[in-house]
């Protein structure tokens, strides 16, 4: 079962004919999906017969009858070229949307990422990539990787790929053209600071890792932090045990799971990391199809020798669907605080269907519960997609989760940002007597707003990314020893590591001052002197150390991290009065 993705289109071509067919075979698989036995029920067509008004189709075949009748019609009289896959590909969308916001289609591209995220591998150079005003740039490269062994670097802009002028291009753009098949080569040509002409590399394509832990490390002396913010893919649970292991060596004796802006994916790995941290036979979810036909499914923890520290769970409004199967498992069971924002709010399950020519659709086939019963699916009975997905509060500019970024490995996930709604379920007595409501995702214990980027902010992070391009260099006058010549891999910066000193901010002065399109003033920057020094310094430390190194300077400062540290000694004791009263009990 898999969190669905938004609808993004990405056409592969056929011929007029093979399109017809796709048209007919996708319809027919479709009808096969919804009406049929793939959801597991035995019942005819005949009973989905209806009288109401409303629904005036009585069977799948009338269905068809009418979609073909109207795809004839079409072909024979519209004035202008049709491409029927485009067509085939709304009217499959349009059809789920009448559903649910989270029942998806997914053309060949797309769907060939799906299945490559589910793996946490594909094939391609090895960036990190950060769109920027004026274009695409490499924000670090994977240690290990092709783009890594070749010498791309921090700063390099993307101006070509394979031949094809890409300074107008998203990120995304760039990540779907620099993937291909394994041992394929992709030419990239990138503007790089102090090189009087373009640099080019060829690159051969090579399995890149995708991990869904993007950061772990110890925080502070015996506290570990573990951002597991990709997703649950297949490896998530392999990946946190392998973490918090490594961790524990370290002198590990609390924790801090991040949770922030990961959008779920597979629920036996949700089931799985919230073993990790639950006694054997807990349960960690139970999920509903249609009661008329199946039984509750009780997932329960399988954890032979779960983790005993004290635990916070970090979450955020964009945590969705398996984050918050995990975090309400935490919840439910007093294992644990969670800290932060309430979550997404997706309660709903999908099932991944393969068409023919290797599309694809995600399914609604059930509803998921916590422990002690909450659903934390929140109303979409609006039909309005950009009600359900797109916030309206003024908070338009918060500052991404550390650990998540504005970056993207290749292969941006699709995260949504979500608008508060009031919690609609019943009351809940959970563990330790703790009342929760359902109805609205996971409502923290301790709620704390993500830091808010105002716009002078974002504008002096701009300005300080391109400023600091020219400090890796070496070409900022005075700052040579700033000169980054080769990413040191798997280190924490320390405090004597590239300081940013009354020079360095002079510099930058000097530098807005010659660059007034980034509209930042010498005095902009001194209002602002705190915020301009963390980002000139989390920048000149990914360009030095990587991105997991840059994010942990800014995980720091993190207001909601910094709770987070705060409540760990109350997670211990809700931890131990909860084994007390209900373990034990």
């Amino acid at each position: 079962m898999e969190v669905a993705r938004q609808f993004k289109e990405s056409p592969y071509s056929q011929s007029w004919m093979s399109k017809k067919f796709a048209i007919g075979a996708a319809v027919l698989i479709l009808m096969a999906a919804i009406f049929g036995g793939t959801i597991g029920t035995g019942r005819n067509l005949s009973s989905f017969t209806s009288n109401d008004a409303k629904n005036s189709y009585r069977v799948a075949d009338e269905i068809e009858k009418d979609y073909n009748e109207a795809v004839s019609t079409i072909s024979t009289n519209y004035s202008g070229d049709i491409d029927y896959e485009k067509a085939t590909q709304a009217a499959i969308q349009g059809m789920l949307s009448t559903l649910d916001p989270h029942s998806a289609y997914f053309p060949y591209s797309e769907f060939k990422k799906l299945k490559e995220d589910q793996d946490s591998r594909f094939y391609g150079i090895g960036v990190t990539i950060v769109q920027h005003r004026d274009g695409v740039y490499v924000q670090s490269a994977v240690e290990g990787t092709p783009a890594a062994k070749l010498g791309l670097k921090y700063g390099d802009r993307i101006l070509e790929v394979d031949g094809k002028n890409a300074s107008d291009w998203s990120s995304e753009q760039v990540s779907k053209n620099v993937r291909g098949g394994l041992g394929e080569p992709v030419t990239i040509k990138v503007e790089r600071a102090g090189s009087e002409a373009p640099l080019y590399f060829t690159i051969v394509r090579d399995a890149v890792p995708l991990p869904t832990i993007r950061n772990s490390y110890m925080i502070r002396p015996g506290t570990g932090y573990v951002g597991l913010t990709g997703g649950f893919q297949r490896s998530s649970d392999e990946e946190l045990a392998k973490a918090m292991k490594r961790l524990s060596e370290q002198g590990m004796r609390q924790m801090i799971l991040d949770l922030r802006g990961n959008p779920g994916g597979l629920l036996d790995q949700a089931i799985d990391v919230a073993s990790e941290f639950l006694p054997r036979g807990k349960v960690v979810v139970s999920v509903k199809g249609r009661t008329e036909y199946s039984e509750p499914i009780v997932y329960k923890s399988t954890g032979s020798d779960p983790a005993t520290v004290p635990l916070v769970v970090l979450i955020n409004r964009n945590s969705a669907s398996a984050s918050e199967i995990v975090a309400g498992a935490i919840q439910d069971h007093g294992r644990g605080l969670i800290v932060g924002e309430t979550s997404f709010g997706k309660g709903l399950v999908q099932r991944i269907f393969q068409l023919p020519f290797n599309t694809g659709l995600t399914l609604t086939t059930a509803r998921y519960y916590t422990p002690y019963g909450r659903s934390l699916q929140r109303d979409y009975s609006s039909g309005s997609l950009y009600d359900y997905y797109t916030r309206h509060e003024p908070t338009e500019n918060q500052a991404p989760s550390a650990g998540n970024g504005p970056h993207n490995i290749e292969a941006p996930l699709s995260l949504a940002s979500p608008t508060p709604h009031p919690h609609t379920g019943p009351a809940v007595q959970t563990a330790a007597g703790r009342v929760y409501y359902g109805g609205g995702g996971i409502t923290p214990d301790i709620e704390v707003k993500e830091a808010v980027n105002t716009p002078a902010r974002l504008r002096i992070a701009e300005a300080a990314f391109h400023f600091t391009r020219q400090l890796a260099a070496g070409i900022v006058p005075g700052l040579e020893s700033y000169r980054v010549d080769k990413v040191q891999y798997g280190k924490s910066a320390k405090a004597a590591d590239f300081p940013i000193t009354d020079r360095v901010i002079e510099a930058f002065r000097n530098f807005v001052r010659s660059q007034p399109d980034f509209q930042v003033q010498p005095a902009l920057v001194d209002e602002e002197l705190e915020f301009a020094k963390l980002r000139l310094r989390q920048e000149i430390v990914t360009a030095a150390f990587s991105n997991d190194a840059g994010a942990r300077i800014l995980l720091d400062s993190d207001p909601q991290v910094l709770r987070a540290l705060e409540a760990l000694p109350d997670a211990k004791r809700l931890a131990d009065t909860t084994h007390s009263t209900v373990y034990q009990g």
